[in-house]
């Protein structure tokens, strides 16, 4: 299972928000290419960098500091937060982004996100799979559409891609645990999708569990930087 570090991304700041609610935002680090260097230098490999202002914008706004980790890290960067154009998703790339998660974009825009996955390829572009009581979240979750989450992910899956970031919006940020029910039952239903758990992972415990039930990968963010889980530990995780 692959550990992905989270850095969310408000004013060039690392943040972490509770249940994606901007007012309820924690300031972690001045500079997220020092944070990306230590996740670096334990071993990591992976991170999941969100641009919270771009999600808010609609459009990139953090561009910069995806650059400056694509060129001072060789971490294999996921970005995503308000991709919503050709322009923006090209800008992504050419700034050293090796995927891209679209969210909202997929729900909203099926035929410009399905034109992503015909130009760069399914294993380049990440489904984002949002979930409130398993029905798709969008628009920082702030609406909840009427889409069965398995049923989204498989039709996206029939049409080619890979990999999918699930979160379960009433866990995320709260640190009680992910939703580990809800990912066997996409695992059973798609057995062959590379599911990545986002949200709710508390401790060393959490990616254990994670791991035997056959998740791809696991983004961690708070429990890192409120202290459940050391550096130490996500470099060793695995190994």
């Amino acid at each position: 299972m692959k550990i992905i570090p989270a850095i969310d991304i408000i004013g060039g700041k690392c943040v972490r928000l509770t249940q994606g609610d901007y007012s309820q935002k924690k300031e972690y680090h001045d500079s997220p290419l020092e944070m990306a260097k230590r996740f670096e230098g334990v071993g990591i490999e992976h991170l999941h960098l969100v641009d919270l202002d771009g999600a808010k914008a609609k459009k990139i706004v953090n561009l910069e500091v995806l650059k400056s980790i694509a060129e001072g890290t060789s971490l294999k960067v996921d970005f995503g937060g308000g991709i919503q154009s050709d322009f923006d998703i090209n800008l992504a790339f050419e700034s050293g982004a090796n995927q891209v998660t679209g969210g909202s974009i997929a729900v909203k825009n099926p035929t410009l996100f399905e034109s992503w996955m015909a130009n760069f390829g399914g294993e380049k572009i990440i489904l984002g799979a949002d979930a409130k009581d398993r029905k798709i979240a969008i628009s920082g979750w702030e609406e909840t559409t009427a889409m069965d989450l398995i049923e989204f992910i498989k039709s996206y899956h029939a049409k080619g891609i890979q990999y999918v970031i699930c979160t379960d919006v009433a866990k995320d940020g709260l640190l009680q645990g992910p939703s580990v029910e809800l990912y066997l039952d996409i695992l059973a239903e798609i057995p062959s999708i590379k599911l990545i758990a986002s949200g709710g992972v508390a401790g060393i415990r959490d990616l254990e569990e994670l791991q035997k039930i056959g998740v791809y990968g696991a983004i961690v963010g708070k429990a890192y930087y409120e202290g459940r889980i050391t550096l130490e530990q996500l470099g060793n995780f695995g190994r």
